[in-house]
């Protein structure tokens, strides 16, 4: 026997021991990864909202009565009640989808699954991203109007002296803009890296689901 016949021989061999996998096996093992993935972003988006919260107490009690004497605080109360409403609703959506996913019996119904929690985190991304950005603008507007009485809060609490208001509040909102891009370019990033992570793996789960359905 020459070779070429042997390695044949060993390859077939081989062959016959290697688990072979049934496309009801493949789906359970596309389910699963599905599942574990929907359930990060219900955890991610809980740790969150924990993460923000915990924050809001770690803020200067400076940075709060600053806000309380321009007249913002009202405002804020609100615009937090609003977004912690918001966030809920989402996470609410994302726990509903996890559980969909978990016990979806076929194939078509998990490929909608999978889209439907695409476009629910991609909501998610979009409203907190302009919600971010809205509240930054609609403060330095508010700032903009009542720019005198930023200035005598100012001088008033922190001390500022030899400055003039026009040099001062030029400086204030230059400040302003660089700490609006920083922010907005660090809500971005983490999106961008954890749930565009999660996101990225859903979309291959979706392709190989493509596949199998075929």
């Amino acid at each position: 026997m020459d070779e070429l016949e042997l390695l044949k021989q060993q390859w077939q061999t081989r062959e016959q021991t290697l688990p072979h996998l049934s496309f009801d096996d493949i789906y359970k093992m596309l389910l699963k990864k599905s599942s574990s993935i929907v359930k990060w972003i219900f955890y991610i988006s809980i740790a969150e909202i924990i993460f923000w919260s915990l924050l809001s107490f770690l803020l200067p009690e400076s940075n709060t009565k600053f806000t309380d004497d321009i007249g913002l605080h009202t405002f804020l109360i609100a615009a937090n009640v609003l977004n912690y409403l918001v966030f809920g609703f989402f996470i609410f959506l994302f726990y509903r989808n996890y559980r969909k996913i978990s016990t979806t019996d076929s194939i078509k119904e998990l490929m909608t699954n999978i889209l439907r929690t695409r476009k629910t985190v991609k909501y998610f991304v979009i409203y907190n991203v302009a919600n971010s950005a809205l509240l930054i603008i609609g403060s330095n507007f508010y700032y903009y109007l009542n720019q005198d009485m930023v200035f005598r809060v100012m001088t008033e609490d922190y001390g500022i002296r030899n400055v003039s208001q026009v040099q001062f509040m030029n400086l204030f909102f230059l400040i302003q803009i660089l700490f609006g891009i920083v922010i907005i370019g660090l809500v971005l990033l983490f999106y961008r890296v954890v749930y565009g992570i999660l996101l990225r793996r859903l979309h291959k789960n979706y392709k190989d689901l493509e596949k199998i359905e075929v």
